[in-house]
């Protein structure tokens, strides 16, 4: 089957250059997080840089850039919202009147919701749109390979042994799909004391690069879990943190 007789066009007035998928086979593992240090990396290279919220159903990208209320639409289309680094933001966080509100809809609903911020928002001139995607292989992340160009996919994984099943469950999708995997990124990895500067694996030793080694992917990132990092996210203040732990992932979506 043609991949490419599911791809949706951009409206007339918009333009994107590459697009990346950040993806996790579960919940839990920072994908987000991921996405927010990645686009603020882009940014800061002076890109002009998107986010696409597609975890329609636990949306919180707006939160880790403090983007509260709601967007607009022009005859262009529905307009994103600006970071403070100029990141193009839309999530249903920016659409709906109380963004507490439980979203209780169905697969398609939700699918058909990621398809229309492609088409429907005025994506202005973006060099690099980062598409946060939901967990797992369902409904949505479907939506996404099929629906978006998409250039090639970062997976997110955490130190836990289960993690081998579930990049497996990831990277059968993406061959599926027929989309190039970039590397691995791995939240999560130690924690350094602040007295001593030890690293400690709270999670266990890592084995994500024989995993990596297994599918000819790279372990690009390896993050720790830092309270300074939370203390960003939770105040909304995600692009005052250095964003050089993603260096080299950055480097090799440069290359795409």
């Amino acid at each position: 089957m043609d991949q490419n007789q599911f791809l949706k066009e951009l409206n007339e007035y918009s333009s994107v250059n590459k697009v990346i998928a950040v993806m996790s086979g579960k919940g839990g593992v920072g994908k987000s997080l991921v996405t927010s240090l990645l686009a603020s990396n882009m940014a800061r290279r002076g890109y002009r840089v998107a986010i696409l919220d597609a975890d329609i159903t636990g949306p919180s990208i707006p939160q880790a850039f403090s983007l509260h209320g709601q967007t607009y639409a022009t005859e262009r289309g529905i307009m994103p919202s600006r970071s403070h680094l100029g990141i193009h933001v839309i999530s249903l966080n920016l659409l709906v009147e109380d963004e507490k509100q439980a979203v209780v809809w169905r697969g398609p609903i939700l699918a058909d919701m990621v398809r229309q911020f492609w088409t429907d928002v005025f994506w202005d001139n973006i060099d690099y749109m980062f598409v946060d995607m939901p967990p797992g292989t369902g409904d949505v992340p479907l939506t996404v390979f099929q629906s978006l160009p998409v250039d090639g996919v970062v997976l997110v994984t955490s130190p836990q042994d289960l993690v081998s099943m579930i990049v497996a469950k990831a990277m059968n999708m993406i061959d599926m799909m027929k989309l190039p995997a970039i590397g691995l990124v791995e939240n999560m990895s130690y924690f350094k004391c602040p007295n001593c500067g030890e690293e400690h694996k709270i999670f266990g030793e890592s084995h994500i690069d024989e995993i990596a080694a297994q599918y000819g992917l790279s372990t690009l990132c390896k993050l720790p879990l830092d309270p300074e990092l939370t203390k960003h996210v939770d105040g909304g203040t995600i692009e005052d943190y250095d964003p050089s732990l993603l260096d080299r992932m950055a480097d090799e979506i440069e290359k795409l």
